[in-house]
């Protein structure tokens, strides 16, 4: 199922998108954490709410919202988990090429999410080096801590689609990923949540960002230096993951900090984030 958060009107509302089409589901729970918190047992009703058809409404006019509009975490990301995109990094910054022997986290705040066809702040007095980076993304669906690699993928309630925009002039500045990942409006998610069962395999998904219709990313989940199970095993040795927590596994070769010489988005640029499976997230970068 792709589970949506949508505005018609001033209201509010979560379903599950099928085709052109966006069916209410409101009346099970009232956002997508109590969705997510409510286990097997309620996402079992919403399938079945949604197999009954309902009374829907055009997906096209309606607004989407990020899936999660507002987690009650940061959202925990990879740095470095493809070979080729740590090599370009550090090749940009003059450091030794040299691969991480450990995952390497980071997060970003809860203020920099982000909603589908929504505009990416650009302030050239805040930074002038604002950057892309499509990752996938998945949402924790119950509580667990020292989980082991066997189980990570049932801990999984769903995948969605991250673009971690990363203002490089701000993270080199103040040597650290945090502040220059966590500008306002710098974490577009969505379109929506596709849930565990609809993804047999999530590293064999194909990655791609375009810029004004130009491919700058082409890549696969399989590039990823620690896999998902990994990630969840090691985030979660001594840590309680809980339902609705976002990890974002990384991003693959092709940002503009690599690119010689470096390139960033600019105010009026379309940015389409696609992940095979879930579908495009796009932007639009404006001004603030």
């Amino acid at each position: 199922m792709r589970l949506v958060t949508y505005r018609s009107g001033t209201t509010q509302h979560i379903g599950v998108a099928t085709g052109a089409t966006v069916v209410e589901i409101s009346k099970l729970a009232p956002d997508m954490l109590t969705l997510i918190e409510g286990g097997p047992a309620l996402l079992d009703q919403v399938r079945t709410l949604a197999a009954q058809g309902g009374e829907g409404v055009a997906l096209d006019s309606v607004e989407l919202l990020a899936p999660i509009p507002r987690p009650r975490k940061n959202i925990v990301c990879l740095g470095m988990n493809s070979a080729e995109h740590a090599y370009e990094g550090q090749r940009a910054r003059g450091l030794p090429e040299k691969l991480p022997e450990d995952p390497v986290f980071f997060s970003k705040a809860v203020t920099a999410i982000n909603h589908p066809n929504w505009v990416i702040p650009f302030d050239s007095q805040v930074s002038s080096q604002i950057d892309w980076e499509v990752e996938l993304a998945f949402v924790i669906g119950r509580q667990g801590k020292n989980i082991s690699r066997d189980e990570a993928l049932s801990y999984i309630f769903g995948y969605t689609i991250l673009n971690d925009i990363s203002a490089r002039d701000v993270q080199s500045r103040h040597k650290q990923f945090f502040r220059g990942k966590s500008l306002d409006g710098s974490a577009p998610l969505g379109p929506w949540i596709v849930t565990a069962d609809e993804i047999a395999d999530p590293q064999q998904l194909r990655l791609s960002l375009r810029v004004n219709g130009k491919t700058m990313q082409d890549s696969s989940t399989n590039d990823m230096i620690f896999d998902i199970p990994t990630i969840i095993a090691t985030l979660s040795h001594g840590m309680t993951l809980e339902p609705g927590d976002i990890i974002a596994t990384g991003t693959p070769s092709g940002v503009g900090l690599g690119m010689n010489p470096p390139q960033y988005l600019k105010p009026g640029d379309v940015v389409e984030a696609e992940v095979e499976g879930i579908g495009v997230l796009r932007s639009l970068v404006g001004s603030s």
